[in-house]
């Protein structure tokens, strides 16, 4: 059965980033359909798959990391623009049957994303 998890990790503090709220799109054409909405727990994961089984087919997702608001709740930032605010990272869904695994790795100032598993 496929699925798709997430989780976030803070670099800067070498720890997991917990309470970060991240928002899920399915894409369409031009459109985005937001289809999930979640927030990190104190291992900087999800509580569960954020889709899985017959709610995971082929096609485009989006990925929303609000990073700024964990930034600034954790001290790291202030209430001025931050460099990184929101995340969004774009990927597809080829084989629904796969277990697809987006992390983002993030700081103050950079952040990074692979396919994990």
């Amino acid at each position: 059965m496929g699925k798709l998890t997430t989780h976030v990790l803070d670099t800067a503090r070498g720890k997991p980033a917990a309470g970060v709220a991240i928002w899920l799109y399915r894409i369409h054409g031009g459109s985005a359909e937001k289809i999930a909405e979640v927030v990190t727990n104190s291992d900087g994961r999800t509580d569960g798959p954020l889709l899985e089984g017959a709610a995971l087919v082929a096609g485009r997702y989006e990925l929303v990391f609000h990073a700024g608001d964990y930034l600034r709740a954790t001290g790291q930032a202030g209430a001025q623009i931050l460099f990184l605010d929101q995340i969004p990272i774009r990927f597809g869904i080829v084989d629904p049957a796969a277990h697809y695994h987006v992390p983002l790795l993030i700081s103050p100032f950079a952040y990074s994303t692979y396919r994990g598993s």
